[in-house]
């Protein structure tokens, strides 16, 4: 398929994990894909992932929560690549800690990455798609947890209700402007964020060895397995396709049936 042929995407994030997944589908349909995260791999990233797909992918270093850093990024895209139609929210951070233990930065961390890089990158893809005269897709990464939220990460769960709540206050704002926004919920996905999750929280809840909590959650899951980056990546692209124009406000768990609402 090559629904995306000529259109830039924007995707932070997108060095690693769930990120890596979605610009990998971008790329294999025909999408030029700027993929930006705070770590200093993108550059290497970018070229493994060109290798892989042949599609033309920039790297960039990026802190979502830096509003100038995010403008810049944005800018950068467009001149190398060409004005962005699609714009991914992804990049994520968590960490986990009884609540007494709970720090101040514990808590800013979670919320200023998790929910404030996601409002710039969104407030900044708007001024692109507006300057440029196009319809963009805004897709936003919560979580499960922004469904339930769980043991030991109350500000992560607060961060990724957030998520939620932007997505449909800025749904009813561009909907008249032809722009959509959606959000994504991913469950138990394999990635290095949940190699964390499985060794913390397995550590805290009793003791789990490695992949035994993830093993336990996953019997949970009526699919019975945990879900892939390539899985996450399919909703995304059908969410910025022309097959969703209908669609925005809206919250869509990819989780194999673990939560159903």
């Amino acid at each position: 398929m090559t629904r995306f042929a000529g259109q830039t995407v924007f995707v932070t994030g997108g060095n690693k994990g769930i990120g890596r997944g979605i610009a990998k589908r971008f790329a294999e349909e025909g999408a030029k894909v700027a993929i930006a995260a705070i770590e200093k791999d993108t550059a290497d990233a970018a070229a493994a992932l060109a290798n892989e797909t042949g599609a033309e992918i920039l790297g960039l270093t990026l802190d979502v929560t830096d509003a100038k850093a995010v403008q810049e990024a944005y800018g950068e895209a467009e001149t190398k690549l060409g004005a962005i139609s699609v714009s991914v929210q992804n990049a994520g951070v968590i960490t986990i800690a009884k609540v007494e233990n709970l720090t101040e930065r514990e808590w800013d961390l979670n919320l200023d990455v998790n929910t404030k890089g996601v409002f710039l990158c969104c407030q900044e893809a708007v001024r692109r798609f507006r300057a440029s005269g196009t319809r963009g897709r805004l897709i936003n990464t919560a979580s499960g947890q922004a469904r339930q939220g769980f043991i030991y990460t109350p500000h992560y769960a607060a961060s990724k209700f957030g998520v939620v709540g932007l997505t449909q206050s800025l749904a009813k704002e561009l909907a008249r402007k032809g722009i959509t926004v959606n959000a994504i919920c991913p469950g138990i996905i394999h990635t290095e964020m949940w190699d964390y999750n499985d060794r913390v929280w397995g550590q805290m809840l009793g003791e789990y060895g490695p992949g035994e909590l993830m093993a336990e959650w996953v019997e949970g899951i009526p699919m019975g397995r945990a879900g892939t980056p390539a899985e996450v990546g399919a909703l995304v692209a059908f969410l910025a396709s022309a097959d969703a124009v209908y669609i925005t406000g809206q919250t869509i768990n990819v989780d194999g049936g673990l939560i159903m609402s």
